[in-house]
């Protein structure tokens, strides 16, 4: 049986190991290292999926807890899957929902067995345990599905962090027993561990032996310093096998975008280009610029003179300002555009720095021009 997912490394970069690679899905195959927009109620905010490929959105997350919860994974599977759901054909990856568990605090209840929470949305009382999460992302459809894992608060103690990542693995092997359709969608395992070397060395090493398609980096850019963060993720991502897709969990802004590429990272996801449209914000090649300030008004250039993208071709700073400041719709949409655009062309040049053997040249480069202390 041929597995849903597999990963071909095209070249390794001689300055820094960063990879160039491509990942094989069933819905088509996305080159890397690669940035994963976030559709978490099966839609990326305010864009359309024509406007995610224009922008050259490879592969998109939707939100396993918030589907569950609404509309239902019985629904989505019986309206054909997510992709024809939400009229998208290219990869999509789910997350398990731990996060979003994880996060809700007072609200609810750890087991061995599984999570028990009260939904945000009515109170109910709701339960998820791996076989749980692998029933609803079997339902859902998506190229990848990502193994239930237990996340902690930053900072936890020794102790707290190692039962928290042995119950990891003893779930990711639940998960592992109880997905369905291996060729038909991929089931990564997720390293945990904290910010504890031996504890990440545990568990990266027990969930290879498990031998999933794919393995992701959890439980960090969690509110750490960047220090600790980067120590971490050059320990870790050394860890993971080769041959495999390595998938750093809930990273978006530039600097740790180039900064996963240098460890050795395939894909990253985040929130953020989304978010900071939403709070009138715009990433530019000369850092982030909010465009909502009074200094804008009259300012007719475009967000960024560097950015091909339909907003940067089509309107001005004083125009999307005004949007922004009388709460027009099109005013996110087209910040939306044009931050998802930014990362998806950085993420162009670094694979192309790569292949040139030249990336870190180029974040010596883009750290100098946006700003960013080395």
């Amino acid at each position: 049986m041929k597995p849903a997912i597999t990963y071909e490394l095209l070249h390794t970069c001689k300055q820094t190991g960063a990879r160039r690679g491509v990942i094989h899905t069933p819905h088509g195959d996305i080159q890397t290292p690669v940035f994963m927009p976030v559709g978490t109620q099966a839609t990326v905010k305010s864009m359309t999926p024509e406007e995610l490929k224009e922008v050259n959105a490879q592969i998109i997350l939707a939100n396993t807890y918030h589907l569950f919860l609404r509309p239902g994974h019985d629904l989505i599977k019986e309206a054909g899957g997510l992709h024809k759901f939400m009229n998208w054909d290219r990869p999509i990856l789910t997350d398990s929902g731990g996060f979003q568990v994880f996060s809700l605090g007072a609200i609810r209840t750890i087991t061995e067995e599984g999570v028990e929470f009260i939904s945000h949305l009515d109170g109910s009382k709701k339960f998820l345990s791996p076989e749980k999460v692998m029933e609803i992302e079997n339902a859902l459809g998506p190229d990848i599905m990502m193994a239930f894992d237990e996340c902690l608060k930053y900072p936890s103690t020794y102790e707290d962090t190692k039962k928290s990542m042995e119950r990891t693995t003893r779930w990711a092997k639940r998960c592992k027993e109880a997905h369905k359709g291996e060729d038909k969608q991929g089931l990564f395992g997720i390293i945990q561990g904290g910010f504890y070397k031996d504890l990440r060395e545990q568990s990266a090493k027990e969930l290879i032996e498990l031998d999933f398609p794919g393995y992701a980096i959890g439980g960090i850019s969690v509110g750490e310093p960047k220090e600790e963060f980067l120590d971490i993720l050059k320990y870790t991502a050394p860890l993971m096998p080769e041959n495999k897709p390595r998938y750093l969990m809930g990273v978006g802004t530039p600097d740790y975008l180039i900064e996963a590429a240098v460890a050795g990272i395939d894909m990253c996801d985040c929130v953020i280009p989304t978010r900071l449209a939403r709070h009138g914000t715009a990433f530019t090649s000369k850092g982030k610029l909010v465009v909502r300030n009074a200094n804008y008004e009259r300012d007719f250039s475009p967000l960024d003179d560097e950015c091909d993208c339909y907003t940067c071709k089509n309107y001005t700073r004083a125009y999307i300002r005004h949007l922004v400041k009388t709460n027009e719709i099109l005013g996110i949409r087209l910040l939306s555009i044009h931050n998802i655009k930014f990362l998806t062309n950085l993420m162009d040049k670094v694979r192309m720095e790569i292949e040139n053997d030249n990336l870190g040249n180029f974040k010596e480069e883009f750290y100098n021009k946006y700003g960013y202390e080395k």
